[in-house]
């Protein structure tokens, strides 16, 4: 195996380990919504009013997980579920401003928790983290 190949193993394993325990640490301490559905409101707020099987495909879940996330979300006044045009036998959701609400605050509070670690950071390892910020959002583009 080449140095190189070596090297972007470790490189992978490496920044796979951080985000994910950055992401766990950040999305435990703000202590606000499950995390499939977090992800169906942002999906919801991205690609929206989408029905329930488009969701399902999008989360990579069945239709009935599905089914009751959308159902835990309407409970909680987050979704507003309307008739689809195309199809009078199903419905889109879309959010409702509580959810829109909700999603700004959750945005608000991880973005809080995350400054509070970039702070413990020194100058050098903030000015690391902005000059690598091209190459981490290049890594989130769908090819």
């Amino acid at each position: 195996m080449s140095t190189q190949v070596s090297n972007d193993r470790q490189l992978a394993s490496r920044l796979s380990l951080a985000v994910g325990r950055l992401h766990r640490r950040i999305r435990l301490a703000s202590n606000d919504v499950p995390p499939l559905q977090l992800s169906t409101l942002v999906s919801i707020e991205n690609h929206g009013p989408l029905r329930l099987g488009d969701l399902a495909q999008r989360e990579a879940v069945t239709a009935p997980t599905m089914s009751r996330v959308l159902a835990a979300l309407t409970r909680r006044g987050l979704l507003v579920r309307t008739i689809d045009v195309r199809d009078a036998r199903s419905s889109r959701v879309a959010l409702s401003p509580a959810g829109t609400r909700l999603l700004a605050e959750v945005r608000s509070r991880r973005t809080a928790l995350l400054d509070v670690r970039l702070a413990r950071l020194s100058p050098q390892q903030r000015e690391a983290l902005i000059a690598a910020l091209p190459a981490l959002e290049a890594l989130v583009v769908e090819s």
